[in-house]
């Protein structure tokens, strides 16, 4: 019953996980993929800081349920 639950927090985690990196888009243009940089420095506000913790908090839990599964 527990590794059911444990299961679909897992999932849960997982597609919110991805919806959260997808959602983090900074308009990087095709320059900077091919070496070019972007030399502007900016801090992250708003959404996007809540965004970005939100990534962290996921990815933690995300990690935790994939140790716990793998010891039951």
């Amino acid at each position: 019953m527990n590794v059911d639950i444990i299961d679909i927090i897992q999932l849960v985690s997982a597609i919110l996980l991805i919806t959260a990196i997808l959602f983090q888009n900074r308009g990087a243009s095709l320059g900077t993929a091919f070496g070019g940089s972007d030399n502007i420095y900016r801090t992250k506000r708003g959404l996007e800081k809540n965004l970005f913790i939100a990534t962290i908090i996921l990815a933690v839990i995300f990690l935790g349920t994939a140790l716990i599964n793998a010891i039951f």
